[in-house]
């Protein structure tokens, strides 16, 4: 199967009829790193949460990997990772002991949970400071722990909302190289959310354009501003939403 997401004609309206979704339809291939962008308010939270089943879709289909995301969530949980945009993490732990801590949920036996530790470790690539407490640590030092924490486990697909929100350059500069390192290494397939266009157009392979609840555009970054006449996805952007 090369198709690891199918989304089709997606509606999520929550209570008092506000529509953050309005049929939208896309699809990720395998080994792709898939960008969900638009501004804040567009829908892209909404659709990652479906993803990841935390939320029920209003009609329409939602499969990854084949399985629906209503029928079959149990199915689709045991395959993901998923990193909200708020995460947050044990403070009094020391990154060390959160990274051993998640990773015992999921590792099948003693080697197998070193492995994942391991791993962890080389992610986030916080050295020595993995053995202070979580308190001491910078908002950066935060995300990249929690990268870390949802990478380690190997998931046949990461669900990333915003990874470098609010955060300092060269944290950002190194979660998306991580990003972008980690998915040739793995072949794991990843969808990333973010508002910052620019940012996804460097690390994305395909995007699509939110606005309203509703995709303007999709395709390659390249493709885009090809066919836009656009210097960057901003611009793309700009033209598509007729600001």
């Amino acid at each position: 199967m090369r198709e690891v997401v199918y989304v089709h004609k997606l509606v999520k309206i929550y209570k008092g009829g506000i529509r953050a979704l309005d049929g939208i339809s896309f699809s990720v291939k395998r080994g792709e790193i898939f960008g969900i962008i638009g501004p804040n308010g567009a829908g892209k939270t909404t659709t990652l949460r479906i993803l990841a089943t935390l939320l029920r879709p209003t009609s329409g289909i939602v499969k990854v990997y084949g399985y629906d995301v209503i029928k079959e969530a149990r199915k689709i949980r045991e395959l993901i990772g998923y990193l909200p945009e708020e995460a947050g993490a044990y403070k009094n732990l020391t990154g060390i002991e959160y990274l051993r801590f998640n990773a015992s949920f999921y590792a099948k036996d003693e080697k197998d949970l070193k492995d994942t530790i391991k791993r962890g470790m080389e992610i986030s690539g916080l050295g020595e400071r993995l053995h202070d407490k979580i308190k001491t640590y910078s908002k950066g030092m935060l995300r990249r722990l929690l990268i870390a924490r949802t990478l380690m486990i190997k998931p046949k697909l990461a669900l990333l909302d915003e990874p470098t929100s609010g955060i300092d350059v060269s944290h950002a500069f190194f979660i998306r190289k991580t990003i972008r390192e980690y998915s040739l290494k793995y072949n794991t397939t990843i969808v990333v959310s973010s508002h910052n266009m620019l940012e996804v157009e460097y690390l994305c392979d395909r995007v699509c354009i939110l606005n309203k609840g509703r995709i303007l555009v999709k395709g390659s970054p390249s493709e885009l501003k090809k066919k836009y006449q656009a210097s960057n996805l901003e611009e793309v952007f700009v033209k598509v939403a007729r600001l």
